[in-house]
């Protein structure tokens, strides 16, 4: 069977070939046996699934393993999202979350997601010790499990873990005041898991792929801005709307679109978030950035006096911080952020209602809100590409960077570089590139950033002719 390696934020597969029952089976074990090594009195799981093929089927599967090794079980009643499990782990106190989804990959993926007691992302040395005790097959007869019999001796309970989520989103926001504001605002759920939860929390916003499509259209769920065209031309066509927001496929990242339909990414929404909740809320906080976010994190923290801390990618190393510190806002460049007041766990509809209450308290618009930042921090552009690539190339090509045997890319000659994960490529104070390959998928990443839609086009050009001619 397929060895199980956990990437940065969970396992994933493809479905019927490395993602099979077995392999669910084997994970689960391995989980529901660290679990009872913990010797807690009472250990409970919160289980959930997105709305891919066969997602309840293995989370099924996961839970009568559980249930099994004598942890009580809580399995969504429907799909849910990510963020869903999370809280509802915080809300039940239970031991241990696991979340079956791929989160952004396309829909032949599938993945298992471990979460934590504290609602966020297993660490990593929790991590390897189930990695550790993954077996090399499955080894228990899974047809001799009864799900009814687990039901009901209470072993296993259905849960609706949407509407703990939903309460929990209505004690903590103005809804009325968003929804009576006179502004308009779009929701994409991307086919997504996350699809029921704006329409039953907000009066009038416009819904966009809030409908159960296990292909999610043909388009990897992840809110990226080629993957937002349809977003981006209802707001350009209806003209009534401020703000667009969409999240991925298991509602934890996000990304928005201002009022003339252009695409704000991750990094900007990480501005927004410092800016508003230390500028106008008053709050403080460290600031925890994923290594391939912005440089003008630094720039508008040192300008409000607030300390940043970089990271590795993967959010579990935000929560870390998040669990020992005050964290204001962690975020990283995939679109996963979250903030101080919620848990330490990403959650793209928070953060987006963060962002729709910001623009309300305010009267601003989503444009002038970041021109604000910018007047700090200065213009910026970041764009990334996903290069395929055999393992053998990327390695290589990974070995040259940290030789530093790269001294220019095109025109811009290298200053210096960092590897705290993969490669960054300083060319001065506002351009620099990163190559580092994906802990999820078989593709190496190239990220840049510059002061110009044109020069940070440029520098992903070049760096993508030098990379795949080699």
């Amino acid at each position: 069977m397929e060895k199980v390696k956990f990437g940065t934020d969970g396992w994933r597969s493809v479905i019927a070939d490395g993602f099979t029952v077995p392999n669910v089976a084997r994970i689960a074990s391995a989980s529901s046996r660290w679990l009872i090594n913990q010797k807690e009195k009472d250990p409970s799981v919160i289980i959930g699934y997105d709305t891919r093929f066969g997602g309840e089927m293995f989370a099924i599967t996961a839970a009568k393993i559980f249930a099994l090794a004598g942890n009580k079980v809580y399995l969504a009643d429907r799909f849910v999202s990510t963020p869903m499990v999370s809280y509802g782990i915080i809300h039940k106190k239970a031991s241990l979350g696991v979340m079956i989804t791929a989160s952004h990959n396309p829909y032949y993926y599938n993945g298992f997601k471990l979460k934590g007691s504290y609602g966020g992302p297993m660490l990593d040395p929790d991590i390897r010790n189930i990695e550790y005790m993954v077996p090399g097959t499955n080894e228990i007869h899974l047809d001799s499990l009864h799900f009814d019999e687990y039901l009901v001796k209470g072993n296993i309970e259905y849960i609706n873990l949407e509407d703990i989520y939903l309460q929990h989103i209505r004690e903590s926001f103005n809804l009325e005041s968003i929804s009576k504001s006179g502004l308009g605002f779009a929701f994409d759920a991307m086919y997504g898991s996350a699809q029921n939860v704006m329409g039953k929390l907000l009066q009038d916003v416009h819904l966009l792929r809030c409908s159960h499509d296990y292909t999610f259209g043909g388009t990897s769920p992840e809110p990226l801005a080629g993957n937002l065209k349809g977003l981006s031309s209802f707001i350009k066509r209806n003209g009534k709307i401020n703000c667009g927001l969409a999240v991925d496929g298991d509602g934890d990242r996000l990304a928005l679109m201002d009022e003339y339909g252009n695409y704000v990414d991750s990094h900007n929404i990480i501005l927004l978030l410092i800016h508003y909740l230390h500028k106008y809320r008053g709050y403080t906080g460290k600031v925890i950035a994923g290594f391939s976010s912005t440089l003008r994190i630094e720039r508008l923290c040192q300008h409000y006096g607030l300390d940043v801390q970089r990271v590795r990618i993967g959010f579990k190393e935000i929560c870390s911080i998040m669990l020992k510190e005050k964290v204001l806002v962690g975020g990283e460049e995939s679109g996963g952020i979250s903030v101080f007041s919620h848990m330490p766990e990403r959650d793209g509809i928070w953060v987006g209602l963060l962002i729709w209450q910001f623009m309300v308290e305010t009267g601003k618009s989503l444009s002038q809100l970041i021109d604000e930042v910018y007047s700090i921090t200065g213009p910026f552009v970041f764009e990334r590409a996903d290069l395929p690539m055999q393992k053998n190339k990327k390695n290589a090509i990974l070995e040259r960077c940290r030789n530093g045997q790269f001294e220019t890319f095109g025109s811009r000659k290298v200053q210096n570089f960092e590897n705290l994960d993969g490669f960054k490529f300083f060319f001065n104070e506002d351009e620099w590139l990163m190559v580092r390959s994906s802990g999820t998928e078989p593709v190496l990443r190239i990220y840049a950033e510059s002061a110009s839609r044109e020069a940070t086009g440029e520098i992903i050009s070049d760096a993508r002719e030098i990379l795949m001619s080699l």
